[in-house]
């Protein structure tokens, strides 16, 4: 059974995938992070870089986006050429050759406050802005329309050879402008010849609109928005034949039921409104799986584990055999059978963290190549059905394995998390040692070049237990050798690893 859990807060909404009652994907949408991808602005340009050949994008959306400059010319020539927009440049585009773009300085083919098409690729991260491209794409249900190009494809991941041959024959007779293209999406197998022309007529119909509305608008503006987070979710389980959406959120529930209104002669989907007290996502076990999922450690039915790690170059996952009490007998057979649970539970790991980039998987030693391959074919395996693209490279002699995972938007960690102030992300903090040492070396600093010998030292109540019992009668004896007095005091509200001296006579403080 296949059903999808949608719980809806006033500041953010899930979505939770769940395949015979496992979590299976998980997405988390804030508010005021609504996601992007997709959506087709009028930019305008606010600052050129020339030594990367690029700029920065106002697309009023907060941080500027990003885009390269050669890829601007290229589609701001088609678009000038084939829909007569007007970019209000201020040379003739046409003159240009495309394959003599990186000759020309960057000022004389874009300017400040210039406008352009653009479609968000890749979502806001932290401080970074939006990717952006002006290779313009819509998506629909079954057909994705390029407006600057003549393409006209199949899915790569529709593997039938007569589907794909049928699809084929049918768009490149679809009446429509030659230097359009269309890409049949997976689920076009399933679509009769007129529900698909009925959807490039209506992509065509939105491509007009925004070109109209490029025309019209002055500003930087949204010209295109994608499907929210609903309207996936019920069109995913229409595609995907699930059986049920359940809903905790009336006023969704009614949406849904609408949005899956023309669909239901595909297929005979429950949507259902959850109306138990106890919340959806504690009834069916998510909250438990979303937690476990923030760990960094992942326990395995076998006894082995995982362990997630974050650089800022890459994710490494390594794998343990734990407590594992398998076959004394084999043990290659053993640390083969925790390799590929291990490697079902990475794929699961990566889809519901929302993990992107480079990531490096340290597998348990194997002697022979046979159980490699046997492990990377299980990646590889499960990985198949995710919606981010990835690259899976093969497995080295000291079993590790590299692959890339298409990076949508932030991770669930970047969603949820910031960074520690107490730590500043390090997830460490010094030792009452190390401080107590700190504390000398100030002290020592304070009384022989600050000429201060009327002392009070202020630290937090846990550090100020370990100096009461290692360190406060050195302190004391030492201030005394100088003639200096030494008071103690104590501050919960202080950071762990902050201390202050303070002149006793006039309660300032000291900067050492």
């Amino acid at each position: 059974m296949q059903e999808i859990l949608l719980n809806i807060e006033s500041k953010e909404r899930r979505y939770a995938h769940l395949k015979n009652g496992q979590l299976y994907d998980l997405i988390v949408e804030r508010k005021k992070e609504r996601q992007l991808t997709g959506n087709i602005y009028k930019g305008r340009v606010t600052n050129i870089l020339h030594n990367i050949q690029s700029a920065f994008i106002d697309i009023n959306e907060g941080e500027n986006g990003f885009i390269h400059i050669s890829d601007i010319i290229e589609n701001t020539k088609k678009f000038e050429e084939v829909y007569d927009m007007d970019f209000d440049l201020d040379y003739d585009i046409k003159s240009l050759d495309g394959k003599k773009q990186q000759a020309h300085d960057i000022e004389q083919v874009m300017k400040i406050d210039q406008s352009v098409l653009v479609q968000v690729v890749k979502e806001p991260i932290g401080s970074k802005g939006a990717r952006l491209t002006s290779n313009i794409s819509i998506a629909g249900r079954y057909l994705v329309l390029l407006p600057n190009s003549s393409h006209r494809g199949v899915s790569r991941k529709i593997e039938d050879r007569s589907a794909r041959e049928r699809l084929k024959k049918l768009i490149r007779a679809f009446e429509m402008p030659k230097d359009m293209g269309l890409i049949c999406r997976t689920a076009s197998c399933s679509a009769t010849p007129e529900m698909l022309i009925s959807e490039a007529n209506d992509l065509l119909n939105n491509w007009q609109t925004i070109v109209e509305n490029f025309q019209k608008s002055n500003d930087s503006t949204l010209l295109y928005a994608e499907s929210d987070l609903i309207k996936r979710a019920v069109i995913t389980a229409v595609d995907k034949r699930f059986d049920r959406i359940l809903i905790d959120d009336y006023p969704t529930y009614q949406a849904c039921k609408r949005i899956y209104h023309p669909y239901t002669e595909e297929h005979p989907l429950r949507i259902e409104y959850y109306r138990d007290k106890v919340p959806m996502f504690e009834r069916f076990n998510v909250e438990k799986e979303i937690e476990k999922t923030l760990r960094r450690k992942i326990w395995l039915s076998s006894g082995g584990y995982l362990f997630f790690d974050r650089t800022e170059a890459m994710y490494t996952i390594d794998v343990n055999s734990g407590r594992s009490s398998g076959n004394q007998t084999d043990v290659e057979e053993s640390l083969v059978r925790i390799n590929l649970e291990a490697a079902e539970e990475i794929a699961r790991q990566l889809r519901l963290r929302n993990i992107g980039g480079l990531i490096i998987c340290d597998f348990i030693d194997m002697r022979f190549r046979k159980n490699q391959r046997r492990v990377l074919e299980r990646l590889k395996e499960f990985m198949k059905d995710d919606s981010a693209k990835c690259t899976i490279l093969g497995m080295s002699e000291f079993g590790l394995v590299e692959m890339t995972r298409q990076r949508h938007r932030g991770s669930l960690h970047q969603t949820i998390f910031t960074s520690c102030p107490y730590c500043n992300g390090s997830g460490l903090v010094k030792t009452h040692e190390s401080i107590s040492i700190e504390i000398e070396r100030a002290l020592k600093k304070i009384i022989g070049c600050h000429q201060q010998f009327a002392l009070r030292l202020a630290v937090h109540p846990e550090l100020d237990h370990y100096i009461n019992i290692i360190d406060k009668q050195y302190l004391l004896k030492f201030a005394e050798s100088v003639n200096a007095h030494l008071e103690f005091s104590t501050d919960d509200n202080m950071h762990i690893n902050d201390y202050h001296f303070f002149s006793s006579i006039t309660n300032k403080k000291i900067e050492v």
